[in-house]
Parts: structure tokens; sequence; C-alpha cells
């Protein structure tokens, strides 16, 4: 097992802080987010081939540096780890965070670039870097930088990392390399660098026919009716206008034991807490009443 190390600074700054202390309540998250982002950044750019530690190295005089100290270990035989051949090193992977000096366009650069808006193209050059074009300007980044912008993780570990920047009298988080200031945010532009909304994904769609027994019917404006397939109830909308017409205006009735054969189409969402399914009532086919009489023949 091979190792490569790497170092950062940051620095917390406000009227807060001048007394060089910060509030555990504050500080205590932000660190805690700052393992997740080096961890979940170095699942994307690496996957399994290796794993990350991140330490606080030491706390310097000033506003509020903390020191930080990446420890990446080589996970199996791999060759070329420090070259970046197969792996992308700590020292690399700072790069592409944004919190090292140097001509690497890294992810704080890129979400501020952005600043919420979707680039109008993207083209592959085929030699690890991606040109994006926004608002007319082309810009040629990293792939990596653009896959760890697009990774849902990535960007709340970094949104909780900025997070005392919202508490009163905490009003610049800096990263600080080699002595050298890379990045500043200020209090006032902390809303770049928020997650924006995730839509849901649709997953599966699919229409079918069944029947079910009522359960109970709604009336209101979003039409939600429970009905019961005879293994599990479900929550549908009725959307058959035709046949929300005839309750409406009292042409249909209902009585316990009544049976709605369905055209009920199912959506399958994936969303961040996970699978979301919803189901809708095209068109009710047949109104089976709920009396029913002995045959007489076969």
């Amino acid at each position: 097992m091979m190792s490569d190390l790497a170092e950062f600074k940051i620095a917390y700054d406000g009227e807060a802080l001048e007394s060089h202390s910060m509030d555990v309540r504050d500080l205590a998250p932000a660190l805690m987010a700052f393992g997740k982002l080096f961890d979940e950044a170095n699942r994307v750019v690496n996957g399994n081939k290796t794993s990350v530690r991140l330490q606080v190295k030491a706390t310097t005089p000033g506003s509020f540096d903390i020191l930080f100290q990446i420890d990446q270990s080589l996970i199996g035989q791999v060759t070329g780890f420090l070259a970046g051949e197969e792996v992308t090193s700590a020292i690399n992977l700072i790069a592409l965070l944004g919190f090292s000096a140097g001509s690497v366009k890294g992810l704080l650069w890129l979400i501020k670039l952005l600043n919420g808006k979707k680039p109008s193209s993207i083209r592959d050059l085929k030699n690890g870097m991606v040109e994006i074009v926004i608002e007319g300007e082309a810009v040629v980044v990293p792939l990596d930088t653009l896959r760890l912008h697009q990774d849902i993780a990535v960007r709340r570990a970094t949104e909780e990392i900025l997070e005392p920047l919202k508490s009163q009298g905490i009003d610049t988080f800096k990263v600080i390399n080699n002595n050298l200031t890379v990045n500043i945010i200020n209090k006032t532009d902390i809303n770049i660098y928020q997650l924006p909304e995730i839509e849901d994904e649709i997953i599966l769609e699919a229409n079918k026919q069944a029947a079910y027994s009522i359960v109970s019917l709604a009336f209101k404006e979003d039409n939600k009716w429970r009905l019961y397939d005879g293994n599990s109830t479900i929550s549908v909308t009725m959307t058959d206008e035709d046949f929300l017409y005839q309750v409406d205006n009292n042409l249909v009735s209902f009585a316990k034991g009544d049976i709605l054969i369905c055209e009920v189409k199912t959506i399958q969402y994936r969303t961040e807490t996970g699978l979301r399914t919803e189901h809708e009532v095209l068109k009710v086919v047949e109104h089976k009443q709920a009396a029913r009489q002995l045959k007489l023949f076969d």
C-alpha cells in the first residue's frame, strides 16, 4: 500500500472570530463536511482505487485557521499512482476542488462561473478536458472538475463547509495553500454555492388495466382516491373527466363492494430520499355494482 500526502489551510474570518476562537456548533459540522467532501470527491475521480483520510494537523494564529492534511492510500497494486496515470493523487484532488494555487480550474471556480446557470453546450475534448459554453463564452476545464460539479454528494458537502458563513459575525471563508490565498468566499456570495433544487428523475412509466375496490373517494380538486387491488391500497389521481362528470352530477352511485376496472398509469421517480411512486387513473373502463345474483345456468 502506497500513501500520498498533501496539505491545505482554510480560515473563517469576521468580527465573531477576533478572539481567535470559534463556536463548536459552527465548526464541528463544517469539519465533518470537509471529511465528506474529500471522501465523495475521491469516489468521483478514483472510484474504489484509493481511500483518503483528512486530518486537522494544527491551528495557527490568525482569524481562525485550520491546517488539513490529506492522507491518500492506494488500494491494491495500481501503477503510475503519483503520476496520475490511473488515479488522481491527493495533490491533484486538492487542485480539482479549488484548494490549491495553479492553473487547474477547480470546483469552487466552476460553481462561481456557472452561478446556477446551465451550459448551452458541453464538448468532450477527449484529452481529459471538456469545453463548456456559458452565455456565449467557451471555457476549457478538466472533465473531473465537471464530474465533481455534477455530483450531488460533493455539492452538498461543499455547501456544508460554507455553513458557518450563515452565522452572525463570520463573513469570509478562505483557502490558503503554500502561504497563498487561493480562494475567498464572502457571506454575500454564499447563495452561489448552495445546492440547486434537484429534479426528480423518472425511472419507470407503465400503463396497465386492473380491478380495484374503492376504499375512499375524493371530491376535492386534487381528486386523490384510495383504491384496493386485493393486495395493497394505493392513492391515485382520478383524471378520467367523463367519469368525474358523472360523479359530480350524481349520475353514478357507489356501494360497498363495488369494483372499478381502470386503466392506470404508474410512474416511479428517483428522488433525493429514494423512490416515489405515483398512480393516475386515465380511464374507468367499467363500474361493476356490488349486487350479485345467482347464476341459473352454467
